[in-house]
């Protein structure tokens, strides 16, 4: 009875540390671009339009038409409603990665000890704690991923064709929310198909599976624009550049050591545990299909994420959980560790996410000279105040013409199509027909959008007017002079605001220039 109340009081703390780190990162958490228009994109789903048919975006389709269900909560919290409903997503992952765990040991003995560390492991994580929170596919995308991991069958489950087919739905669903979750999806039929005909019940279920997957999350946006779909998923990736061979070399440096750093106490407490097992324990025997599975997603989606022309780090937060799962239920299979391994984990993330300099990014504004300068409030905040600005300038506004889209969906107004991706949506190399088929903008369209000026307010940060797609460099000197230019011809400048969204920029807030607006006719978002 003692060991019970003592296991339920662990349980708390641990509980209780994830939802306050998570809840302290998704307040003082910086704004991020991608979360404005992944939003937005999903308040235009809700509305009745269609990815790549009406409007560009470069993931995949679950992800708009999933959160479109959660557009009412979006426009009563803003922003802040997005992120809180996206950790619940974040900590059912970690959920089902203690779960994952519990299925990887081989020892019922050891199956407690292992839920719990995994559990610590993935959720009392300082990086995975603002990622799975902030509006981003990484939490959809790790719940599918791990969900299909966790439901894939063994060689002796009594309805391993059920399981299969289950465990292949969910992975392409994964792949349907983030491209690269695609690889897991061929290494399970892979790992069915070597099954040979003693196991073709599993095979022909995790076809039956990725089939229905591709017909219901994917086959009806390929038809809907075939173009449209494979610019936002291929062509807009494929694209980009960083830059030469020395740039993406230290690119791709950069990548592994961040990695290593999120990855340290997996990977040390792997290491450790995989060590003392062959000293003391022997050599394991063969082990169980999902370990397999498990451990070559893992390796094959962190070297598609290295292959990518800018592989930034936070592309390993889905594929995280299966790390932390398959680190506890290793350690978890020493029997002398069982009985200090969950309160040791639980006290070493808890003091790693008390340590993360995270903290520090998140409270400092910037550093002059020898002073921090501290943040008086969190960006969600600041973000907050600039729409209520925006909307006692135009009151009862309807659109805004900006590429911050958090503001957008924050002020609730609609910007005009073709800028649905916020900073990305300047594409200089396409053709006007072909920027018309992607719904994005060339440099002529948005200067006649600038010049028409159809919205009374316009609104550029530091990521306004200044990034070139899909390679994601800047625009020369001479296109951002004929943007601004544009805009100054038709806008004049009413105010701005410091230290604003992401990266801290300043926020101009621009004017039509005539003398009177009439009040602005038409549909406000969320009306």
């Amino acid at each position: 009875m003692a060991s019970d109340q003592k296991r339920l009081g662990w349980w708390v703390a641990a509980v209780l540390a994830a939802v306050g780190l998570m809840a302290f990162h998704l307040v003082w958490g910086d704004l991020n671009q991608d979360e404005g228009w992944y939003l937005y994109a999903a308040q235009r789903t809700w509305e009745g339009a269609w990815p790549y048919r009406d409007y560009a975006f470069t993931q995949g389709p679950l992800w708009p038409l999933l959160y479109s269900w959660l557009t009412p909560l979006v426009r009563w919290g803003g922003v802040l409603a997005g992120r809180v409903a996206t950790a619940c997503l974040g900590l059912m992952t970690a959920g089902l990665a203690a779960r994952l765990a519990g299925r990887l040991a081989p020892d019922p003995q050891a199956r407690p000890t292992a839920v719990f560390a995994a559990f610590c492991l993935a959720a009392i994580h300082p990086v995975q704690a603002y990622y799975m929170s902030v509006v981003k596919t990484y939490a959809l995308g790790g719940l599918f991923l791990t969900a299909g991991l966790l439901l894939y069958p063994s060689v002796d489950d009594d309805r391993r064709a059920f399981r299969a087919f289950g465990s292949l739905w969910l992975l392409t669903a994964a792949a349907a929310v983030r491209g690269s979750a695609a690889v897991a999806v061929g290494i399970a039929l892979a790992l069915l198909i070597a099954g040979g005909r003693n196991d073709r019940e599993s095979l022909l279920g995790g076809l039956l599976g990725s089939a229905v997957g591709m017909v219901v999350f994917l086959l009806p946006f390929y038809l809907g624009s075939p173009q449209g779909f494979w610019f936002g998923l291929v062509e807009y990736h494929a694209g980009r550049t960083a830059g030469g061979w020395l740039s993406s070399l230290l690119l791709k440096a950069g990548f592994v050591s961040r990695v290593a750093q999120a990855f340290y106490a997996v990977g040390i407490l792997s290491g450790l545990a995989w060590w003392v097992r062959r000293a003391t324990m022997g050599a394991s025997g063969k082990g169980e299909r999902r370990w397999t599975l498990v451990g070559v997603t893992l390796a094959g989606m962190t070297l598609m994420h290295l292959a990518a022309p800018f592989p930034y780090d936070d592309y390993q937060v889905p594929v995280y959980p299966l790390a932390a799962a398959g680190a506890a239920a290793l350690a978890a299979s020493l029997p002398s560790w069982r009985p200090f391994l969950g309160p040791a984990l639980l006290g070493a993330m808890g003091l790693a996410a008390l340590a993360s300099p995270l903290n520090q990014e998140w409270m400092v504004r910037e550093r002059d000279r020898i002073w921090w300068r501290m943040k008086d409030r969190p960006p969600l905040f600041r973000l907050r105040e600039a729409a209520a600005e925006i909307e006692r300038l135009d009151p009862g506004g309807t659109t805004l013409l900006t590429q911050d889209l958090y503001l957008a969906v924050e002020s609730r107004r609609w910007v005009p199509a073709g800028l649905e991706l916020g900073p990305f949506s300047i594409f200089p190399g396409l053709s006007e027909e072909e920027a018309a088929a992607r719904r994005v903008m060339t440099l002529d369209r948005l200067e006649a959008l600038l010049r028409e000026g159809p919205c009374p307010l316009a609104a550029f940060s530091g990521y306004g007017l200044a990034i070139r797609a899909p390679e994601i460099v800047e625009l020369r000197p001479e296109e951002r002079e004929r943007l601004w230019t544009a805009l100054q011809s038709r806008y004049q400048p009413v105010g701005e605001i410091p230290f604003f969204g992401q990266a801290g920029t300043t926020l101009t807030l621009w004017r039509r220039k005539e003398a009177e607006e009439r009040p602005q006719a038409g549909r406000r978002l969320g009306d």
